[in-house]
């Protein structure tokens, strides 16, 4: 069991170092927030297909992805990726653009089907904003595939940065956190004028920054990284109660920051992934129960004509058939996508049974 018992290794500490050297030539301000770490330390995994680059160039532009796959067919489906300097993005299963909805500078987005939306059941798409000072909400049309801006949910944020949706019985929840460590947890309904209507549950902080989030909706918990720390879990009530360090960072396990967090449910098994950016990794965790239990940790290399995953910030994941992927898709954020013009950012895609195989999982 992972509480409080973290154990340091003496790769991971020269791993770090040697990261610290090699990054010093990069200006953080103008290309990325990762430092452009280069440094892949998990067990290799193969890349198996990519998105083109975002439009913003030569800065920290691409940041998060989330995955939809249609439950009737799940050759259809849809990856949402934000340029966090001008919009959002919509790709197909294989990486393909689809759309881009100009606006606002969303940074970490989320997704939850089944929601009632004025114009029937639709998939509810949030973003944080830091730009419009919230979260900006987004309707997905599941015959279509067509994503439409639905509102704006202001929010009393320093400035909102990390977010993510989930389910309480039939309440839609959207957690949103802001750089200085608040949180806020709201459930989200249709208004009486069809728009977006919210109302905060609770607020709760944790000492330093936080960003990337993900709710388990079958157990009811939220996951929180703090960047410089690790990974909390929190009871998803409508009340604050005390957190839980699973996963410290810096670890043998996490090289902070700590960014993206998503679930993978496989069956009897819920798999916690989480983007280690200072060392190029993701480590894997076994969830489904009180005991969290440390399984190991990827790094996407080249292969398949695709370049290799650096620096990563958020990262997306699920289990089952989705398009080409029968066993599962994990999308992540790519801090250097080589080759681009313009030194621009994109996400790759990784086939789950490549990692469950790495992994020996």
């Amino acid at each position: 069991m992972f509480s409080r018992q973290f154990y340091y290794s003496f790769a991971s500490v020269t791993a770090a170092s040697l990261l610290a050297a090699s990054c010093a030539a990069f200006d953080p301000e103008t290309y990325s927030d990762s430092r452009g770490a280069t440094l892949g330390a998990g067990t290799p995994v193969p890349a198996a297909a990519e998105t083109p680059p975002v439009g913003s160039s030569k800065l920290d532009a691409a940041d998060d992805p989330e995955i939809w796959v249609d439950p009737t067919n799940p050759a259809r489906g849809v990856i949402l990726g934000t340029d966090k300097k001008g919009g959002l993005y919509v790709y197909d299963l294989a990486g393909q653009q689809l759309q881009f909805l100009a606006g606002g500078l969303p940074n970490n987005v989320d997704l939850r089907p089944g929601f009632a939306a004025p114009a029937g059941e639709r998939v509810l798409v949030a973003a944080s904003d830091r730009g419009r000072g919230g979260a900006a909400l987004y309707l997905l049309d599941p015959a279509t595939l067509k994503l439409d801006y639905w509102g704006l949910v202001k929010l009393d944020l320093a400035e909102p940065y990390g977010l993510c949706l989930g389910r309480r019985g039939d309440a839609f929840l959207m957690i949103v956190n802001g750089t200085d460590g608040q949180v806020r947890q709201l459930r989200v309904t249709v208004g009486p004028d069809g728009q977006p209507q919210t109302v905060v549950e609770r607020r709760f902080a944790v000492a330093t920054q936080p960003e990337g989030c993900v709710v388990d909706d079958v157990r009811g918990r939220l996951y929180l990284g703090e960047e410089g720390r690790g990974i909390w879990r929190f009871d998803l009530g409508e009340t604050a109660t005390p957190g839980v360090l699973i996963a410290e960072a810096p670890s043998a396990m996490l090289q902070p920051d700590v960014e993206g967090l998503t679930l993978l449910r496989e069956g009897p098994a819920t798999w916690l992934i989480a983007s280690s950016q200072d060392d190029s990794a993701f480590a894997v965790f076994r969830v489904e129960t009180d005991e969290v239990a440390y399984r190991g940790r990827f790094s996407v290399v080249a292969a398949n004509g695709v370049d290799a995953v650096t620096g990563t910030d958020g990262v997306a994941a699920i289990g089952g058939p989705a398009g080409a992927f029968a066993a599962g898709l994990v999308v992540m954020q790519d801090d250097i996508d080589q080759g681009a013009q313009g030194e621009r950012q994109n996400f790759k895609l990784v086939d789950w049974a490549e990692v469950k195989k790495a992994l020996g999982l």
